[in-house]
C-alpha cells in the first residue's frame, strides 16, 4: 500500500537526510583565534569520551536503565556499530549532536573512545536534529510526539510541509498529531497514560465542544469502548445537535462557499463555520480551545 507506515529503518532516513542536506553554515562554533580544527568536517573519527560534552538541547530527559545495560552488553561484544554525531567546539573538545543513548552505553561498557561523525551545526540545527531523533524513538506516546512536532514548528521555524518532508511523513500525519494538543488536559493525560488510543482521541476531535469531548472520554473509560463505538457515539451526538440547530443555521453551503470553508479550515488547521444567509450576508466563526490556540490563529493572520 502506498500509505503504509514507514518502518524504523525508513524513519532513520530522516536524520541521515537532515545531516547530509543542511548545507554550509554562515557561522562557526570554533574560536576564530584558534588554529584550524584538527578534525576534518564530514568525517568519522575515534574521539575520547572525556572530550565529548552532552547536547544542551537534548529534549529527552529520561533513559531506561535496563535498556542502557542491554545496549552496553551489545557494545562490549560488537562495539559501537552506528557512530554518534558531534560538532567541534575547540581543538580538544566536541559537543554531542545525536546519539546520547549510545554514548551513555559506551561509558557503561567501559569504552574510552567512540566513533563519531564530525560536522558543523549551529544551535538551531542542534535543536532540530535532537528533536527529530527524539521523535523517532519507539517508546514515545502520541502527546510526546505532538509536543515535539510543535517545538520543531515553533523553535526551528519549520512549516508543516518542511517538517513532513524532513520526517518522511504525509502532511496529514503531522496535522493529526498536532490536533491532539487541542484536547483538554484531562484527555491528553489519558492519551499519555495509554488509557485511550490515538484512534479514540481522533474520534473525540470530531467536535470542538470541550464539554462533549469530556463526556465521551468518560464514557470510553467507563465502558471500555472501542474506536468504532466512539465514532458511532460521536456521529449520534453530532446528529442530535444538528437536529436542535435553528433552520436558518442548517442551510447547506453551496459548492463555492463549501470550498471557501474547507480552504479556511486547511489554512488555519482548525474548524471553521461559514454561515451564509439568503440575503447574501453571513459570518465566519473560528472557535478556539485555549489562549495558546487563539494566539496561534492570530499569528496566521499576522495579528
Amino acid at each position: 500500500m502506498k500509505n503504509k507506515p514507514k518502518n524504523k529503518r525508513d524513519l532513520g532516513k530522516g536524520i541521515r537526510a537532515l545531516l547530509e542536506n543542511m548545507g554550509d553554515l554562515n557561522e562557526t562554533v570554533m574560536d576564530p583565534l584558534l588554529e584550524p580544527p584538527v578534525s576534518p568536517v564530514n568525517s568519522i573519527i575515534e574521539i575520547a569520551l572525556d572530550k565529548i560534552e552532552l547536547n544542551p538541547f537534548q529534549p529527552r530527559l529520561a533513559f531506561d536503565e535496563e535498556a542502557l545495560q542491554d545496549l552496553a552488553a551489545s557494545i562490549k561484544t560488537h562495539g559501537v556499530v552506528q557512530p554518534i554525531t558531534v560538532r567541534q567546539l575547540t581543538q580538544e573538545t566536541y559537543q554531542l549532536i545525536s546519539g546520547e543513548r549510545r554514548l551513555r552505553a559506551a561509558k557503561i561498557a567501559g569504552l574510552t573512545e567512540v566513533p563519531a561523525f564530525v560536522r558543523t551545526a549551529n544551535d538551531q540545527e542542534m535543536l532540530e536534529i535532537a528533536l527529530i531523533e527524539n521523535i523517532q524513538r519507539e517508546d514515545l506516546n502520541a502527546i510526546e510526539i505532538s509536543m515535539n512536532y510543535q517545538r520543531l514548528l515553533d523553535e526551528c521555524q519549520l512549516t508543516h510541509e518542511s517538517l513532513a518532508e524532513r520526517l518522511g511523513k504525509p502532511r496529514s500525519t503531522i496535522t493529526n498529531y498536532l490536533r491532539l494538543l487541542k484536547l483538554p488536559p484531562e484527555i491528553q493525560l489519558g492519551l499519555k497514560g495509554k488509557r485511550i488510543s490515538m484512534g479514540h482521541a481522533r474520534a473525540i476531535l470530531a467536535t470542538d465542544d470541550v464539554s462533549v469531548q469530556l463526556v465521551v472520554y468518560k464514557e470510553i473509560l467507563a465502558k471500555d469502548l472501542s474506536v468504532r463505538k466512539v465514532e458511532d457515539l460521536m456521529n449520534a451526538l453530532l446528529k442530535s445537535y444538528a437536529s436542535e440547530t435553528p433552520k436558518s443555521d442548517k442551510k447547506a453551503l453551496s459548492g463555492t462557499y463549501k470550498q471557501i470553508q474547507d480552504n479556511l479550515q486547511d489554512k488555519l488547521e482548525s474548524r471553521v463555520h461559514l454561515k451564509v444567509r439568503n440575503n447574501g450576508k453571513g459570518e465566519i466563526v473560528i472557535p478556539f480551545q485555549t489562549a495558546e490556540d487563539l494566539s496561534r490563529i492570530l499569528q496566521l493572520f499576522d495579528l
